[in-house]
């Protein structure tokens, strides 16, 4: 039997302000109390972002809620976490985002199929405001092409 990958959490704004162009799946650390936390779904990927220091890749700006039932070892809820990367992909992630209008950030968290957890990251380039009335206006109509077709076969 083959487990699945249970999400924990998404950036849907992302999606909306940004085209994804690469993705990259990378490790976390994180504390003991953090991780109980995590199983509880109490994680909020909104206005976070990745950055690049000293050839490391942190994810800043993440709210991971105290464990309900954890003492006074609970981490701070919006400190800084180290995401795991092999070097060669910190690199090439350090030189793109030095490109104009690219940036690094977290689309999903989630625990893989050996229950660690996980953080989708996306190489992306941010929308025009008139790419995000065209994307609306798309989705909108593929909407109505649905319902049409639905209402066709019945």
């Amino acid at each position: 039997m083959k487990k699945e990958r249970k999400d924990i959490s998404k950036n849907r704004k992302a999606q909306h302000d940004y085209f994804v162009e690469e993705r990259y799946e990378c490790g976390i650390v994180l504390t003991g109390t953090e991780v109980c936390s995590l199983r509880e779904n109490s994680c909020q990927l909104r206005d976070c972002y990745v950055t690049i220091r000293n050839g490391e890749a942190w994810l800043d700006g993440v709210h991971i809620a105290p464990y309900s039932h954890g003492t006074i070892y609970n981490a701070s809820p919006e400190r800084r976490r180290k995401l795991l990367l092999h070097k060669k992909e910190i690199l090439q992630l350090g030189q793109r985002v030095k490109e104009k209008g690219y940036a690094l950030v977290p689309l999903s968290m989630y625990f893989d199929e050996n229950g660690r957890v996980k953080v989708e990251i996306g190489l992306c380039k941010g929308k025009k405001l008139y790419d995000k009335r065209a994307a609306i206006a798309e989705r909108d109509a593929q909407r109505d092409i649905q319902r049409e077709f639905k209402a066709r076969n019945r």
